[in-house]
């Protein structure tokens, strides 16, 4: 069993990079799925697809490259962890991401990016950061 499933998906995301693979398979949960809607509307991956296996749902994500080698994304990092909850208010986040990136926020509204946050007036717990 995965503690904590979100490092996992990004442990993933990064092996998945570094082997040049077209597409990964992760395991679903609803969170997972949103972080990588907001992945693929920002343009870091191409795209993403539930499917089913043996009565058990997973996610496809088709990962991206610049060029035949270069990945689209240069870095994800876990920011917020099971044993170290980290959270901002709306003004905190500029801070955070130094005009460099963009964080993914877990938020009442629901999960969304940073600048998405702002516009709606809301702070939540700190995912990841992308760049």
């Amino acid at each position: 069993m995965i503690t904590d499933s979100i490092s996992d998906m990004i442990a993933r995301i990064k092996n998945g990079l570094r082997v040049q693979k077209k597409q990964i398979t992760i395991p679903h949960s609803k969170l997972k799925e949103n972080i990588a809607k907001i992945l693929v509307k920002e343009g870091f991956i191409k795209n993403c697809k539930k499917i089913k296996r043996q009565k058990k749902q997973f996610l496809q994500l088709f990962l991206k490259y610049k060029d035949q080698e270069t990945p689209a994304i240069s870095e994800i990092k876990r920011i917020s962890r099971p044993g170290r909850r980290f959270y901002v208010g709306q003004k905190e986040m500029i801070r955070l991401t130094k005009g460099f990136g963009f964080l993914i926020l877990s938020t009442p509204k629901g999960v969304m990016t940073d600048k998405g946050a702002k516009k709606v007036g809301v702070g939540g717990e700190v995912i990841c950061r992308i760049w």
